[in-house]
């Protein structure tokens, strides 16, 4: 039989259907968690959203859980590029973002929040008894130096619990391990914001960088001696451009509250500021497009600059402490002092070291969600998800869940409270007015904890 020729009465062939998008939302709590979430679920969702034929769109939705260190817009702006919109991130109570997640009906929930903030939405979930929930998806945005077991523990229930590194995923499922509780949902992956150009020295060129931290150190007395030294610094080298790199400025709240501002310590300078420093703010990494050595205390902006090979140096100059974080960098090779940097000194960090934490400077950060991706997949693709259990529960913790869901509004049994939830909106008239009220109260509780408290508590210590 001869070969079938087509001819203009052949129908066309039907076009695939455009499978539906994978939805993902974003809740987090301060500017840096904020980057951490939207990136992350940027890293998770990259193989889903490749721009090849029949790969399935992403719809990231961004949400800020409303509180002392919401993020304002231009500290959104000043994160750099995550895939998001600032214009299109929106501010919710623990109770909206329930029922956001109730009536949107995500695939995927990153929840980039502090502890007791990712506990208390886990039980929130868990009480809105969802036909098909989204996969929970949490973790660390940077160095976790304090705080371990009850970090890690409030984070417990979550389907998936990132770790930044192989050093990380080993210690948290250590924890979980040692009480009993499950810790299949620990994977290993690595700081999502890791990027960048390689380190190259540029003649004529010669920047140090302060990556300075809101909380470490804390004393007035310890942030006025590191603005001292980095200013004789300068003075020492007056042909070496010396930066502090500020995370936010005065009023302003970041993940943790900074009451004593370089801004203002820098006010008080004897002699002033030498002409080659200057305070400066922005994205960490076109900051680190134009650093020869960085210099912090113990900054998660070490690793990126490690990740980049720019050289990088942690001082020991306050002493090698917990409440530090330096104690973090012990056998990394790069601890020392502003005596052996003002001299000329430049670390060198320790290979092995590094390889265990995510660092990626060999070139593997492309693979570094491999895994993690490849766990959300497969829970993407079960029928039905197994019920949140976390660790903690009013059986287990009934001295302390109650109160970190009650901070929340939430009832011991993960319901919103009495009141809690924002009745229904009756018109635009009322919507509008009411907007207008949160946001007034919004303005006074941000002027509250950031102005007025810091003075209150300095006040109590005189």
């Amino acid at each position: 039989m001869p070969p079938r020729t087509s001819n203009a009465a052949d129908p066309a062939p039907t076009p695939a259907e455009p499978r539906p998008a994978l939805r993902v939302a974003v809740l987090a709590d301060s500017d840096t968690r904020w980057k951490w979430g939207a990136l992350t679920a940027r890293r998770l969702t990259a193989a889903a959203d490749g721009g090849e034929p029949g790969a399935r769109p992403v719809e990231v939705s961004g949400l800020l859980l409303r509180g002392r260190a919401t993020p304002t817009p231009r500290q959104l702006a000043e994160v750099g590029e995550v895939g998001i919109e600032a214009a299109k991130v929106r501010e919710v109570t623990a109770v909206e973002f329930l029922h956001t997640v109730r009536d949107e009906g995500y695939d995927v929930v990153v929840l980039a929040l502090v502890g007791g903030g990712v506990q208390a939405m886990l039980h929130g979930l868990a009480a809105l008894n969802l036909t098909r929930r989204p996969v929970i998806v949490t973790g660390y945005v940077g160095v976790v130096y304090e705080k371990l077991a009850d970090g890690l523990l409030l984070r417990h229930g979550a389907d998936v619990v990132l770790a930044n590194s192989a050093h990380d995923a080993e210690r948290f499922r250590a924890v979980y391990e040692g009480v009993g509780a499950d810790a299949s949902a620990v994977t290993e992956a690595a700081l999502p914001f890791l990027g960048g150009a390689p380190y190259r020295a540029e003649e004529g060129r010669d920047t140090v960088v302060f990556a300075a931290q809101p909380s470490v150190p804390a004393s007035r007395a310890d942030r006025t001696y590191l603005l001292r030294r980095l200013v004789e610094h300068a003075r020492l080298h007056p042909r070496r451009e010396v930066l502090l790199k500020l995370r936010s400025k005065p009023g302003e709240h970041t993940t943790h509250i900074e009451e004593l501002p370089y801004q203002k310590l820098a006010q008080k300078v004897p002699g002033g500021l030498p002409p080659n420093f200057r305070l400066v703010y922005g994205h960490m990494g076109e900051v680190l497009d134009r650093t020869d050595l960085l210099v912090t205390v113990s900054s998660t902006a070490a690793l990126e600059s490690l990740h980049r090979r720019i050289p990088t140096a942690v001082l020991t100059d306050l002493g090698v402490r917990e409440p530090l974080g330096n104690h973090h960098f012990v056998g990394s090779g790069l601890l020392t002092s502003w005596d052996r940097l003002d001299g000329g000194y430049r670390p060198r960090p320790d290979g092995q070291w590094l390889s265990g934490q995510g660092v990626a400077a060999d070139g593997s950060y492309s693979a570094a969600y491999d895994t993690a991706r490849a766990k959300v997949a497969e829970l993407l693709g079960e029928d039905r998800l197994p019920p949140l259990a976390p660790y903690y529960t009013p059986a287990t913790a009934p001295g302390y869940l109650p109160g970190i869901l009650a901070r929340h509004h939430l009832a011991p049994d993960g319901s919103p409270l009495p009141g809690a939830a924002a009745p229904q909106e009756t018109g635009r008239v009322r919507g509008a007015v009411r907007e207008t009220v949160r946001n007034a109260a919004r303005g006074a509780y941000r002027h509250g904890v950031q102005r007025v408290a810091p003075v209150i508590r300095r006040m109590g210590e005189l």
